[in-house]
C-alpha cells in the first residue's frame, strides 16, 4: 500500500476561510482512500510539532500540497510550516546538505536531498483566470504557473530529491466562482487523480 501525505495549505486569514482547499483536501483523501492508499493529512492552521511533521514526510511515498496563491506566494503559515519542518528534516530524512563539497563548491548544488524515490504533487487555487497566463498582453506574459510563480516551490521539492507529478491549478475562484464551475473542476480533478494515481 502506498502512503500519501496531504498538506492542506488553505490558511484562515482576513476574508479567506480556506474553504475551497479544505474541500479539495477531502476530495483527494476520499479518492485515494477508495483506491487503497494510506492517507495522512496536516492542516497548516493547526499547531504542529516540526519533528513529528518531518516523520510524515519520511513515511510518505507521495506528498500532495493544496494551497491558494496569496500575492504570488504561498500563504505565510504554509511558508512557516515548510521552513520549520524542512529544518527539522536536516539529516533526518528530508535533506543532508546542499550537495556540494568544499573541494569543488562550484558544482552539484541542490543534490543533497534524502527523499529520492518519492514524488510530490501541487495544486494551487487562484483568483486570476487561466487566461491571465495564456493570452498575449495579459498579466503573466504567457508564462505557465509551474514555470513562473511556482518555479521556486518546485525547486524546493527537487532540492529534497523528490520527483514531480503533474499538478492541477484552479482559476477564477473569487470573481467567477459558481456551483457549476466547482462541479466542473471536481470532475476534471477526479480525472487528473485517476490518471496519475492507480491504487
Amino acid at each position: 500500500m502506498k502512503h500519501i501525505f496531504i498538506i492542506n495549505g488553505g490558511q484562515h486569514f482576513a476574508h479567506s476561510s480556506g474553504a475551497f482547499n479544505a474541500t479539495l483536501t477531502r476530495w483527494t483523501a476520499d479518492l485515494l482512500t477508495e483506491k487503497g492508499y494510506s492517507i495522512r493529512i496536516t492542516d497548516i492552521n493547526d499547531d504542529f510539532d516540526a519533528i513529528a511533521e518531518a516523520e510524515h514526510f519520511k513515511w510518505a511515498d507521495t506528498i500532495i500540497y493544496h494551497f491558494p496563491i496569496w500575492w504570488f506566494q504561498v500563504p505565510n503559515r504554509l511558508k512557516r510550516y515548510i521552513d520549520e519542518v524542512f529544518t527539522a528534516g536536516h539529516n533526518n530524512g528530508i535533506y543532508a546538505s546542499d550537495g556540494r563539497s568544499r573541494r569543488n563548491p562550484a558544482i552539484n548544488y541542490g543534490t543533497g536531498g534524502l527523499m529520492h524515490g518519492k514524488t510530490y504533487m501541487v495544486t494551487s487555487s487562484w483568483n486570476a483566470p487561466d487566461t491571465a497566463f495564456t493570452l498575449p498582453g495579459e498579466f503573466f506574459d504567457q508564462t505557465p504557473v509551474d514555470e513562473g510563480v511556482l518555479l521556486g516551490f518546485h525547486k524546493m521539492n527537487q532540492f529534497t530529491g523528490m520527483a514531480r507529478i503533474p499538478g492541477f491549478h484552479f482559476h477564477d475562484l473569487e470573481k467567477n466562482v459558481t456551483p457549476e464551475r466547482i462541479e466542473n473542476y471536481r470532475e476534471q480533478y477526479i480525472h487528473h487523480i485517476n490518471t496519475y494515481f492507480h491504487g
